[in-house]
């Protein structure tokens, strides 16, 4: 009687699971396929999958305590894998192992005793966490489903330990309540998991394994009927994936500049978001996915920094869906901003977002004796925009140019550039963003260059990147990466003290962090501001922001200005021109105490030469010739 029960309760607990399992089973795979997407090289996918699936190294890290509770659960679960399939099988009428007599059993038995007690010490410390502290990341609403959920694993764990250090009779009632609650426990739990954030729990491994390198990597677009993410019919398989995988830590919230600042854009309801479209649609539907689930204004607050992604524990990646909502907006000509529609004209009749005329360009080059690159020298120096209009971008090159030819490396500049085309890319104008990407790769062919180097990661990662798309396979190098190779020598200056603020895209999309730092230290002594390296804070200009209209809440580059002023440092020393502006200006604005200096680090460096060494840059044909 009490197998058939038993199959009765498992029947009814699969068939439940299934008809809520199969809608997002149902979603995903009946999404379009990935563009251009690749399982190949395995390594590094294995390697990701065990460092933050096997190991939970991304949860523990930015959270410690909260993170190891996390883990602890999540080894629990693999640990009791084995306990589960033999309780099951008790179940039919026979048994794997006893957990009581033999060698395997008591051994096996112990270990995953040790892992139910620290399960239940982890999962009542997350229950308080979050029912009790609250923290605002977590969200305001309190879900019933997860508290049932961390009930149910609780009891399983109780029953366990109850049953093991217990030992009660075999056959007996205490035996037989013991094991049925474990069972009706196991039961209860299955079919909660697919309406729940614990879903992640069975697609999270497999969204890590698939999640696309490099951060930020941007999906090319199929044909000339695919406009960006329009509809539901545009969403492919790993953007659904993710979204069914995300497990609503806030961690993406917690670390977005753009939510910190009062603004409306919060990545976590952003994955959410495309959770409820597909719940409520399905996949392929016709309605538009900017509406109730989705937001226009939110997509296009963005800064493209990249800390949702880095932050992201379960591998959801945000930009893609957000940036695949800008081009669907700006391809099919919703997107109606009066500041966008006018950068995007002077992007295509000035070829650079400032709308300055490019004999400007010419005239700062040939003015400061800047040489033309000509095929000979080992260094195209790709001046960008700003190190070719904005007169801070070109204190930068100019400092620069001193370094260079103090330590003998000969460069040059490109008589045409364009800009790179990084903010068409990222608010989402792809066909501007080819155009200026295929003159420059002309230009840049033509002049034979190999090596590029450049002061800004803005440049730096669309160049290395997303000219890929179409064919390029330039390298390019990172003004902070060369300086760091070729420090200048003397001491700091004594007493003063320096704070270096990590831009996005060197830091987190790049990967550099200690080489800006070795440079920034020949200012004075080096001190942290409250989040640096990967958890450092944008300046607000990155996703073509720099160029569009006042910001919703407080200004982001005035929330880094403050934290970067409020170290007590004499001098902030940035490596990317966008910072550098954004920085300066919001020192300006925000007054108060005497502001430290700020300073590129090209600056730094130059100023560690020796009195007249560098004072022209090196020319193999000078300018104008």
């Amino acid at each position: 009687m009490e197998t058939l029960l038993f199959l009765i309760a498992a029947l009814l607990s699969a068939l439940l699971f299934w008809l809520r399992f199969r809608v997002v089973a149902r979603a995903v795979l009946r999404s379009k396929p990935d563009p251009a997407f690749r399982l190949r090289p395995l390594g590094p996918r294995i390697r990701r999958f065990v460092w933050e699936v096997l190991c939970q190294a991304k949860v523990i890290r930015h959270r410690p305590w909260a993170g190891v509770a996390h883990a602890l659960v999540f080894w629990g679960f693999c640990a009791f894998a084995l306990v589960t399939i033999n309780h099951l099988a008790q179940g039919l009428g026979f048994r794997l192992f006893d957990l009581h007599q033999g060698y395997f059993g008591p051994a096996y038995a112990l270990v995953a005793a040790l892992f139910a007690i620290a399960v239940s010490v982890a999962i009542t410390g997350l229950a308080v966490r979050r029912f009790v502290v609250r923290p605002r990341w977590l969200g305001e609403e309190i879900s019933l489903e997860s508290g049932v959920i961390a009930l149910l694993i609780l009891l399983l764990m109780i029953t366990y330990l109850a049953d093991y250090f217990g030992r009660p009779v075999p056959g007996g009632i205490a035996e037989r309540a013991l094991w049925w609650a474990h069972t009706l426990a196991l039961f209860v739990f299955l079919p909660l998991i697919p309406h729940t954030k614990h879903l992640h729990l069975m697609l999270s491994p497999l969204t890590v394994f698939l999640s696309r390198e490099p951060l930020g990597q941007i999906p090319p677009l199929e044909g000339e009927d695919d406009f960006g993410l329009v509809a539901g019919k545009d969403v492919t398989r790993r953007m659904a994936l993710q979204a069914f995988s995300c497990v609503e830590c806030g961690r993406c919230q917690e670390h977005c500049p753009a939510h910190n600042t009062g603004k409306e854009l919060n990545p976590k309801q952003m994955a959410l978001g495309l959770r409820a479209y597909l719940r409520k649609h399905g996949p392929g539907a016709e309605a538009p996915l900017i509406g109730p689930h989705l937001s226009e204004a939110a997509a296009f607050q963005c800064t493209t920094c990249g800390a949702c992604e880095y932050q992201c524990p379960v591998g959801v990646e945000h930009l893609p869906l957000i940036l695949g909502l800008r081009r669907g907006a700006v391809n099919t000509g919703r997107w109606e901003d009066e500041h966008g529609s006018q950068l995007f004209v002077r992007l295509e009749r000035q070829g650079n977002p400032l709308g300055l005329a490019a004999f400007e360009r010419d005239r700062f080059v040939q003015k400061n004796g800047l040489p033309w690159f000509d095929g000979s020298q080992e260094y195209c120096l790709w001046l960008g925009c700003m190190g070719a209009y904005d007169p801070r971008g070109r204190e930068t090159v100019l400092a620069l140019a001193r370094v260079l030819k103090a330590r003998g490396t000969t460069f040059g500049v490109l008589r045409k550039e364009k800009c790179s085309g990084d903010a068409a890319r990222r608010l989402g104008n792809d066909l501007l963003f080819q155009q200026l990407a295929e003159f420059n790769m002309g230009q840049l062919q033509a002049a034979g260059v190999r090596k590029i180097l450049s002061i800004c990661p803005h440049c730096i990662r669309t160049i290395g990147e997303d000219w890929k798309e179409f064919g390029a396979s330039f390298e390019v190098v990172h003004h902070s990466e060369w300086l760091a190779r070729h420090l200048p020598g003397g001491a700091a200056r004594d007493g003063e003290s320096v704070v270096y603020h990590d831009p996005c895209y060197l830091g987190r999309y790049r990967g550099v962090y200690e080489e800006p730092r070795r440079v920034a230290a020949l200012a004075g002594r080096l001190v942290e501001p409250s989040r640096s390296r990967d958890r450092g804070f944008c300046c607000g200009a990155g996703g073509g922001l720099a160029f569009l209209g006042e910001e919703q809440g407080t200004r982001v580059s005035h929330a880094r200005a403050a934290e970067l002023k409020a170290t007590g440092a004499d001098r902030i020393a940035v490596a990317c021109p966008f910072c550098r502006t954004m920085l300066e200006d919001a020192m300006t604005s925000l007054g108060g105490a005497a502001a430290p200096r700020l300073s590129d680090i090209a600056q730094i460096a130059a100023e560690r030469l020796p009195d007249g060494d560098g004072a022209a840059p090196a020319s193999a044909k000078p300018a104008g010739t």
